[in-house]
């Protein structure tokens, strides 16, 4: 069997919407009518921190593919300024979201416990108004939401290789900023966090074997495995190392930015970046190399992600152990093809719908354990009711 990453076809129903004249499909995705539509369609549960757990009518996988979104289109009207990474969500609204990654999490573990046969993983990317919203590859809901995914892996052992020069392939691989200039600064940088329950993997040993991603991403065992989602201190963990990924990004591009910049404002962790990058020389040397390039190169310039732009996900590799890790450059790519699987998505309902039934039960099953742990209430629609 020949081993990389794989593009895979997946089915859906073609979506009844149509976008108004005069707008562009992105931006009328960002829209409130939209976001009825998800919850009229689509929706599945909703709770009173406005969390929306729904179908992916766009989905990536048949076999099990949810999303729960921070569904803000009626409080904040503007689309830049909502809520696009967990460090920015309230308290309140953070724990009760945990409690619901945790519960998905631990059903799609229960119902796939063959890591031979099924790839599981849940995540968010970045959805920071960092392009503007016309560009090519900005999401088009831009408010806080994560994935919860199973594919089989008979169909990706059975899919076509997928081109390795796919740009979304590329994201902390050999073209990645971080790892081929900065690898061993950011590394030393990550290091210095305060973790206990993630320990870092030796290099290699989190890879799907399939396809041999991720490629070049720092990487943490979950210690504790699934029973450790049900502690706080884990999700306490996996925030600090998206702060820590925000703090080095953040500091670089203001240095890219600004010869010889402060330190960020409202870094999580001065101390850090003050010993670790902004005495690093190799660190500045870098961003010299970026700055000098923007100032000749206006498409390069343009090209760049000025905010922090990530994919952050935990994952089942092929020793059933959960791993976590996180994205670090500027590619605009599905959080799927961190783990080396590019999904081709096409209208078909026929097909969809032989797949509809099965994918449904689960999601109304999971809904189920979330209803009972006081997580929200069902949401009916005309292909399932409210309980």
């Amino acid at each position: 069997m020949q081993y990389g990453p794989r593009e895979i076809t997946n089915p859906f129903r073609p979506i009844p919407l149509e976008v108004p004249e005069g707008m562009k499909p992105n931006e009328f995705f960002n829209s409130t009518e939209n976001l009825n539509d998800l919850v009229h369609n689509n929706g599945l549960l909703i709770n009173p921190e406005d969390l929306l757990l729904y179908r992916k009518a766009l989905g990536h996988s048949n076999e099990f593919d949810t999303s729960i979104i921070y569904n803000t289109s009626k409080t904040i009207l503007n689309p830049l300024g909502r809520p696009v990474r967990r460090t920015q969500v309230p308290d309140n609204v953070r724990h009760v979201w945990n409690r619901m990654n945790q519960i998905i999490i631990e059903y799609m573990l229960e119902q796939y416990p063959d890591p031979s046969e099924y790839l599981v993983l849940a995540g968010e990317a970045s959805l920071d108004a960092t392009w503007p919203l016309t560009s090519p590859g900005v999401p088009s809901i831009r408010m806080l939401h994560n994935h919860f995914i199973v594919f089989n892996k008979q169909q990706l052992r059975d899919a076509p290789l997928a081109d390795p020069s796919n740009p979304n392939l590329t994201d902390g691989g050999q073209h990645s900023l971080f790892q081929a200039h900065m690898r061993e600064v950011y590394r030393a940088f990550i290091e210095g966090l305060d973790l206990e329950i993630l320990r870092p993997c030796n290099d290699g040993s989190c890879k799907i074997e399939l396809t041999g991603y991720p490629q070049g991403l720092p990487a943490w065992e979950i210690m504790g495995g699934a029973d450790a989602l049900r502690e706080v201190r884990f999700w306490k963990e996996y925030d600090t190392i998206l702060k820590g990924f925000i703090d080095f990004y953040r500091t670089f591009f203001s240095q890219v930015s600004t010869r010889n910049a402060p330190m960020p404002k409202e870094v999580y962790f001065p101390a850090l970046v003050e010993e670790k990058l902004l005495f690093n020389n190799d660190f500045l040397k870098a961003a010299k190399m970026v700055r000098d390039r923007c100032i000749v190169d206006p498409a390069y310039a343009n090209a760049i992600r000025w905010q922090p732009a990530f994919k952050q996900l935990i994952y089942r590799n092929d020793n059933g152990k959960l791993i976590v890790t996180i994205s670090q450059n500027s590619i605009g790519n599905a959080i799927t093809e961190l783990l080396g699987v590019v999904v081709k998505r096409t209208p078909d309902a026929e097909a969809y719908e032989l797949s509809e039934p099965a994918l449904i039960e689960k999601l109304l099953a999971v809904r189920k354990r979330l209803v009972d742990a006081d997580l929200g209430e069902g949401i009916a629609t005309e292909h399932w009711a409210a309980e």
